[in-house]
């Protein structure tokens, strides 16, 4: 169980050729900008589709090439947490949180419907956001708009997160309490996890593995 990639990609200057596999791990890419790392997240998702390889959720595989597997991004089960946050000014959080939810198999019928919304305050309130519900993100800090990010990334219940330097653009201070709060959430998870980050901080707080990348090799 885990998550296994083998991916090579042609990019503009250099070839991305990776192969990792991990079991319900964090694992951290670090490596300079333009090394690959997004690409990697992006084949991931299923938003880029690499040239050849092969990628596997807990042995459901997402693609591959030579059987001409290809599943889209909507059903590969993937919360995915963007660097911007990518949260909708015009709708409130709750709505932002429950947008992932509502194509959702299930969604419509009333019981499994009770138990989603049940799950996405039980997101809320673990990440200690549900005063924020009604709000919209023009009215909400930084530090809340990430906490929003990852409740909307983490209800829909994926087979895989993925991170894409979510903590970037806090201060100082508020790295620090969105650290102490990711630590505790991260034992909640339970699934293959990839964060890319600059700052080796992060890798040490939180990688269970890690790997650097240059011009889209592991070094």
């Amino acid at each position: 169980m885990g998550l296994d990639f083998r991916i090579h990609k042609k990019l503009n200057y250099f070839d991305l050729d990776v192969d990792v596999s991990i079991a319900n791990e964090l694992l951290v890419i670090e490596g300079a900008s333009g090394a690959g790392k997004t690409t990697i997240l992006n084949c991931l998702s299923g938003l880029t589709t690499p040239d050849s390889g092969h990628i596997a959720v807990d042995d459901r595989v997402l693609f591959d090439d030579k059987a001409r597997i290809n599943i889209s991004t909507e059903k590969r089960h993937i919360g995915y947490l963007f660097q911007n946050y990518a949260l909708f000014p015009n709708m409130t959080v709750r709505n932002n949180i429950l947008y992932g939810l509502r194509n959702k198999r299930g969604f419509r019928h009333r019981q499994e419907r009770r138990e989603m919304l049940d799950y996405a305050d039980y997101t809320m309130d673990t990440l200690g956001i549900s005063h924020l519900a009604d709000k919209r993100p023009t009215h909400i800090s930084g530090g809340e708009k990430q906490r929003v990010a990852l409740a909307r990334a983490m209800v829909t219940r994926p087979a895989l997160m993925l991170l894409d330097e979510p903590f970037s653009a806090l201060d100082e201070n508020t790295k620090e309490k969105i650290y102490e709060e990711f630590m505790a959430f991260k034992d909640t998870l339970r699934i293959p996890t990839v964060l890319i980050t600059h700052n080796h901080r992060e890798t040490e707080l939180f990688a269970d593995k890690n790997i650097t990348l240059k011009e889209g090799r592991i070094i």
